[in-house]
């Protein structure tokens, strides 16, 4: 019988480790912000941001993503400081309490991304791939850590009125290889993609890029998929976030298929129990 593999991926260095990519990674979702589609407002005190990370990390996850920006579709604006404001005490407490955990700041700001990293934070995760603050790639190449290069156009407010292609894989990878090319003349080592599921795109682009997402493999840098819970399986289905695991799981199981090396879940558990069933 014929496991699934992850695509070969070159290692990358997350505060002077080497992480690989034998295996798929799990990357789990810890949102302090009261507005994010799924679970807005369950982890807006330290307290509870600590049992949420306490319980990820239990469950599985190697890397835990803080984000302090909702970037769902339409999401307002808020200030940098208000950002910084939500972000930093729970990645300090969660530096003190687990200090072996690697933690990425999910944020298009340079500003709010260099203040994470002095915090603790090993690894940035652009939802913008640098489009939304002309500073990031060079706060980047600075601090040398690892950097989450992710497609979208326009920004949350208005990305959905941006969906027109000429062919969305090539679009995007378009997209990727100028980003690559940038960071690489900075100076940045470690690049990690992301296709963007649900940002600038429709439900069926979204599954356009998810069937065709080994074709971005080309680039030979590891691959991160998020489509946890997202619009695109759940208004597929005409349900809701809270009712969208199954097929958060179905689809996982296709980028696993095809080779990707990272998933970005907000139920751990589940994913940790599909990685040790494929591989």
């Amino acid at each position: 019988m014929k496991k699934f593999q992850t695509v070969t991926a070159p290692s990358i260095n997350v505060g002077g480790k080497l992480m690989t990519f034998d295996k798929p990674v799990i990357m789990g979702i810890l949102n302090v912000t009261p507005d994010s589609f799924f679970d807005g407002g369950d982890n807006t005190t330290v307290e509870k941001a600590l049992g949420k990370a306490s319980n990820l990390l239990t469950a599985g996850a190697q890397i835990l993503d803080i984000g302090a920006y909702s970037s769902r579709p339409g999401a307002p604006l808020i200030s940098s400081q208000e950002e910084m404001d939500r972000a930093l005490p729970p990645i300090l407490a969660i530096r003190n309490a687990f200090p072996e955990a690697i933690l990425s700041i999910d944020t298009f700001r340079a500003d709010v991304a260099a203040e994470a990293i002095d915090a603790g934070v090993h690894i940035v995760n652009d939802v913008s791939g640098g489009t939304l603050d002309e500073e990031m790639f060079a706060t980047v190449a600075k601090y040398q850590v690892p950097y989450i290069l992710m497609h979208m156009r326009g920004t949350p407010e208005t990305m959905q009125g941006q969906t027109e292609y000429t062919d969305i894989v090539t679009d995007v990878a378009t997209f990727l290889g100028q980003g690559i090319a940038q960071l690489r003349d900075l100076g940045v080592k470690d690049i990690i993609l992301d296709p963007g599921f649900g940002f600038a795109k429709t439900i069926d682009q979204n599954y356009e890029l998810l069937y065709r997402v080994d074709e971005l493999q080309y680039f030979g840098l590891p691959i991160l998929g998020g489509i946890s819970r997202k619009s695109m399986i759940y208004k597929k289905l005409g349900t809701t976030a809270q009712e969208a695991l199954n097929g958060t799981t179905a689809l996982n199981t296709l980028l696993l298929e095809r080779g990707v090396q990272i998933l970005r879940v907000h139920d751990v558990a589940e994913a940790k129990q599909l990685v040790d069933l494929f591989y």
